[in-house]
């Protein structure tokens, strides 16, 4: 059994959290509420005091909310968001893809973590995205069958079903069956990235489903409706996993891969039937009087912001406040975490991840000695962590990026944070006749297989899974009462996503609306990025002076946040994006 069970701090840490006054009695919001910036929304504090869903659209909201008013639990509330999600916003996420799921029993006081990422079909080889030595462009790599992996979200939702749902599984369907049959109306931002799309329209499914027949994105309003998904719905509803991976659209889902005109993958049916879901082990961690728990590899979400907010443990952050100072340190702990996901992180099943070394706290420490607070360190090296076994081996990127985030608390106190993708905006640009679109999650992998004639970890292999940057996190407080369920899309920046608003509601006490709005900022090891148009915009002169290479950027994140407090649930759904943080 890989769940684990959540212990109250010791006597001493009980103490030091009164002194605090950062027990969850008084862990209420100090700080006033952020301007809206460019880019966000102006959203209100979501309240209620059964439970609680925050998702990217209000339709899934709205979802997850019915099921959970008909005496569902957290998970059969996920998995009726997540088939609304694959309706209203097909960019991001959907049965076509994968996702990490982290679950709190409140009951026996356990988290247990799901993998259902995708894998690598049998075929696939380490130099699957070169080209006369080369790696491939990535967009060229993206667009067609070559970039698709095995599919894990149906069996994934499954899975979590069997050991935590409530209601019948065909129930469960029904929320998204109604609109695929009666239709949806296009949000804006749905009709905004369909206008941006170049090579989505080429696909005739694609083409004939979100576009007019003058090549136009459908406006916003239109109702759309999607028959086909409706079909495969009702086979989910009736057969469970087996309508996806096995039979009639498992062979659709072979066909459309396989028969791209110019980039075509090699998956089979045998793939789809062989793919499963694990258990991985916990990664959880101490930050000052908190705990927080996450995914496990072939994530590095949990690590790499376990390792970030290790390091700034030692500071005051919450007597700096949100600014360029502390801007700073988060950006230079960054620039330390990223370094050691580029050489450490990749599927366990192929590598060995020294995740032990990796969060041990005398470690963390010594890496923080390697930051002061005039100058920035620049390009930072990957560390040695204890624990860790001889390898030869060379660091590798990644990218990521077109993912959604759940959260959600139900009325026993269970919880799920959930992220989910496709993983770049309509991922492969295939879409099936059962009415979905397809992941491009294999371009995850480390294009280039080796580096200095040394291998890279998260380079393609057979049946392996790609390296991930997702971070569905639970946050407990130091009696071991959940407090809060947090998680983002955004690609490797979900990672500094994740810790800005951590940091914004354990240490600078905003709620966490304030906390998902802020401006987001950090580094991945290059650049300091500052959220263009944000708050942190205002920071470029003061870190430009500690030697930062300061960038500006659109940092699209979707965090949803839900705090629980003694009088019910605060939630808050990102601005930038469409969600809501609704419950009863």
């Amino acid at each position: 059994m890989l769940s684990l069970r959540i212990p109250a701090l010791a006597p001493a840490a009980l103490l030091t959290l009164v002194l605090l006054g950062t027990g969850t009695a008084a862990a209420q919001p100090l700080a006033p509420a952020p301007e809206a910036a460019t880019g966000r929304s102006a959203r209100a504090l979501g309240t209620a005091q059964r439970f609680m869903v925050a998702a990217a659209n209000p339709l899934a909201a709205a979802a997850g909310r019915d099921i959970l008013r008909a005496g569902g639990s957290a998970t059969d509330a996920a998995i009726a968001v997540q088939f609304v999600l694959n309706l209203v916003e097909p960019q991001s996420s959907g049965i076509g893809g994968g996702a990490f799921l982290v679950h709190w029993d409140e009951a026996t006081r356990t988290v247990a973590t799901l993998d259902g990422r995708e894998t690598a079909p049998a075929a696939a080889t380490p130099d699957r995205f070169m080209r006369d030595g080369k790696p491939m462009p990535f967009r060229e790599a993206v667009i067609g069958g070559r970039s698709v992996g095995v599919p894990g979200t149906l069996k994934l939702l499954e899975e979590a079903h069997k050991r935590w749902g409530k209601l019948p599984w065909g129930d469960l369907v029904q929320p998204a069956l109604k609109l695929a049959e009666d239709g949806f109306a296009v949000s804006p931002r749905l009709s905004g990235l369909l206008g941006g799309e170049t090579a989505l329209p080429k696909n005739p499914l694609a083409a004939a489903y979100f576009y007019e027949p003058d090549g136009t994105p459908k406006a916003v309003g239109t109702i759309l409706k999607n028959p086909a998904f409706a079909a495969t719905l009702r086979a989910i509803a009736a057969q469970g996993s087996k309508a996806l991976y096995e039979g009639q659209i498992a062979q659709d889902i072979v066909a459309t891969v396989t028969g791209h005109p110019s980039n075509p993958g090699d998956m089979t049916l045998s793939d789809l039937a062989a793919y499963r879901v694990e258990e991985r082990e916990p990664v959880c961690g101490a930050y000052r009087v908190w705990r927080l728990c996450g995914m496990g590899p072939p994530s590095s979400g949990a690590i790499a912001i376990q390792q970030m907010l290790g390091i700034l443990e030692a500071q005051e952050l919450r007597r700096m406040g949100p600014g360029a100072e502390a801007a700073h340190w988060l950006s230079e702990a960054g620039r330390l975490a990223f370094a050691d996901r580029a050489l450490y992180l990749a599927d366990p099943a192929f590598f060995s991840v020294p995740v032990r070394g990796l969060v041990d706290r005398d470690y963390i420490r010594s890496r923080a000695a390697l930051i002061g607070p005039e100058r920035s360190i620049g390009r930072a090296k990957p560390g040695e962590p204890p624990h860790r076994r001889a390898q030869l081996l060379a660091p590798s990127e990644g990218i990521e990026n077109g993912t959604s985030h759940i959260s959600i608390v139900d009325a026993q106190g269970n919880a799920v944070a959930m992220t989910t993708t496709i993983e770049d905006g309509f991922g492969a640009r295939l879409m099936t006749k059962g009415g979905f679109l397809l992941n491009n999650e294999l371009t995850d992998f480390n294009f280039a297989p080796e580096e200095d004639g040394k291998p890279v970890a998260n380079r393609v292999e057979p049946g392996k899974r790609p390296r991930s940057s997702m971070a569905p996190t639970l946050v407990f407080d130091a009696f071991g009462r959940l407090y809060a369920v947090v998680g983002s899309p955004g690609g490797s920046q979900i990672i500094g996503f994740v810790s800005k608003t951590l940091v914004a509601l354990l240490d600078w006490r905003m709620d966490p609306q304030q906390a998902v709005d802020f401006g987001n900022f950090g580094s991945r090891n290059g650049p300091t990025e500052l959220e263009k148009g944000s708050e942190a915009e205002a920071w470029k002169p003061a870190l430009e002076a500690k030697g930062h290479e300061v960038r500006l950027l659109e940092m699209t994140s979707g965090t949803q946040a839900i705090v629980k407090t003694p009088e019910g649930f605060l939630g808050g759904a990102d601005g930038r994006r469409e969600g809501v943080a609704i419950g009863d």
